[in-house]
């Protein structure tokens, strides 16, 4: 389940303990020089900071062949394309465009074949000079999500659902995405290697593709290709991750400098992982605020708070998690019995839970038990990547739900949607196996304590580089309280610090699902990408 792969982001990412830190895993193939990766600095070993790792010179088959060598490697896929033309009317205009679905194989840098990456892209017709349309690369995250959730959801084309984002029942239709964003900028989607299309080539170790460093080194490889091929080199460039994938965005901002010297203009952080580690009780404070916001959608608060706008609920809930809350989990077993019944109440007020229940779980209120524990009196429980859906288990008194209602409610309906858009639209004709959710672990995490760091590193010396920063109020998987931490610690100086920006929306994980919501997306990004480069 796509569920299971996303935990590993909001929860293992954002809570990691030191065990995280390991730069030795058995099962990660050692790098020859055919695969060398490139390292950010801030992931570096010290002594190493200083050097800026190159891919090497590759030698020359006539080099090879002096020296006896006979390259032997297996069979490799062939390269595949479909293009196909297109208009919808997105923006309040009607926007001609082409389509083109196809293969990439990425090579090492010896030449040799690694794997074959499946993307989506789709570029405006009419444009008398592309070097200054905006091009961005866009995909999910998982870790071993493939992109047709943000491809349905931010394309051209979307899939129906209810205003609120449910699922409709078969037959299930899409329609032009008034809301894409390629009114501003020209979109291709990527899956990641393993998933989707994308595999490794035929020979190669799956586990050496799955990887914070190793990931970002073959997307990074991926559009050096993708722009070289399209002469797109001097376009304005951004990153549009969603979920893991604002973990590739941090990764890549790095790597693409690093590797290729390729700038970005602007990284869109779709329900951000909060790339850092916390302790024990920070998760409890960071989760907090989506408690709140959560009970005040399903009318659980008290008359007082429930009469607030969301913001102002947002920021009573911030407030009171690393004030109060935070003082009193900091405090342990010290804490004096009057605060701590003080702190009880308080909590029960801001998460609609019962007294009895937050003396049970020693202040201390799992994500996981939570989703069950909320509306136990009504049988139902909540949505974690959209705590607005309820759902139903067999047994109403257990501790942990059985299933995701929001993810249950609308995947049958996008992944439908893409297999029959892919082949009756696109004309892709393939009889290979689209894996929606690929089993990537384990998922090596080297260099997850600096990921945050290579970002800062990135908006320092990328001068121009922009961020904005998507967060759902009702997103249990990546509470928008973590990763306004991580930014508020990242030391950013002042003049970068102002190149970010945040927005918020009434909705969960996959924001573009609700209707009134997706039109805010579509509005903060174009306004972002026109904002973040020269026309």
């Amino acid at each position: 389940m796509r569920s299971d792969l996303c935990a590993l982001v909001g929860i293992c990412l954002l809570l990691a303990g030191p065990a995280a830190k390991s730069q030795d895993d058995p099962q990660r193939p050692a790098e020859t020089p055919s695969q060398q990766m490139t390292v950010p600095p801030a992931q570096q070993p010290p002594q190493q900071r200083q050097r800026t790792q190159r891919p090497p010179e590759q030698p020359s088959a006539q080099a090879e062949a002096a020296q006896g060598k006979q390259a032997q490697h297996p069979p490799t896929a062939e390269e595949k394309s479909s293009v196909t033309h297109h208009s919808a009317r997105i923006g309040g205009q009607e926007i001609k465009y082409t389509a083109t679905a196809a293969t990439y194989n990425i090579k090492a840098d010896d030449g040799t074949v690694k794997a074959t990456m499946f993307y989506v892209a789709y570029t405006k017709e009419g444009v008398t000079d592309i070097t200054k349309r905006p091009i961005s690369f866009v995909y999910n995250g998982g870790p071993g999500s493939a992109s047709l959730f943000t491809h349905m959801g931010m394309g051209p084309r979307r899939v129906v659902l209810t205003p609120d984002g449910h699922g409709m029942p078969a037959p299930y239709t899409i329609v032009d995405n008034e809301d894409s964003f390629l009114d501003a900028t020209d979109l291709v989607f990527i899956d990641a290697i393993s998933t989707g299309y994308s595999r490794p080539a035929p020979g190669e170790v799956p586990n050496q593709f799955h990887g914070i460093i190793a990931d970002a080194n073959w997307f990074a490889d991926f559009i050096y290709q993708y722009i070289t091929r399209n002469d797109r080199w001097a376009s304005p460039k951004f990153l549009i991750g969603e979920s893991y994938g604002t973990t590739r965005s941090a990764e890549l901002a790095g790597v693409l400098q690093e590797r290729h010297q390729i700038y970005l203009s602007g990284i869109a952080l779709v329900s951000a992982v909060a790339f850092s580690n916390w302790g024990a009780d920070n998760r409890f404070e960071f989760f907090l605020p989506t408690y709140v916001t959560t009970a005040w959608y399903h009318h659980l608060l008290p008359p007082d708070l429930q009469k607030l706008t969301i913001e102002q609920v947002a920021q009573q809930a911030r407030a009171f998690a690393h004030g109060e809350y935070a003082e009193a989990l900091e405090k342990g077993d010290a804490l004096p019995a009057e605060e701590h019944q003080k702190v009880v109440q308080d909590l029960a007020k801001y998460t609609g839970l019962s007294t009895k229940y937050i003396e049970e779980s020693n202040l201390r209120i799992s994500s996981f038990r939570w989703f069950k524990e909320l509306e136990r009196d009504k049988r139902r429980t909540l949505g974690r990547l959209d705590s607005r859906f309820e759902g139903m288990d067999v047994d109403a008194a257990g501790e942990r739900v059985e299933y995701d209602p929001s993810e249950a409610s609308y995947e049958g309906a996008f992944v439908a949607t893409f297999h029959d858009y892919v082949r009756r639209e696109l004309k892709w004709d393939s009889d290979a196996y689209y894996t929606v959710t690929a089993n990537v672990r384990p998922w090596d995490q080297t260099g997850n304590t600096e990921v945050a760091e290579v970002l800062r590193a990135a908006i320092t010396q990328q001068t121009y580089l922009k961020v904005l920063v998507l967060c759902g109020y009702y997103d249990v998987a990546t509470p928008f309280n973590g990763i306004e931490n991580t930014f508020a610690h990242m030391n950013l100086e002042p003049p970068a610090r102002k190149n970010v920006s945040f927005a918020y929306f009434e909705a969960g994980h996959m924001m573009y699902i609700d209707e009134k919501e997706h039109h805010k997306l579509h509005k903060d990004i174009d306004e972002f990408i026109e904002s973040s480069y020269t026309r």
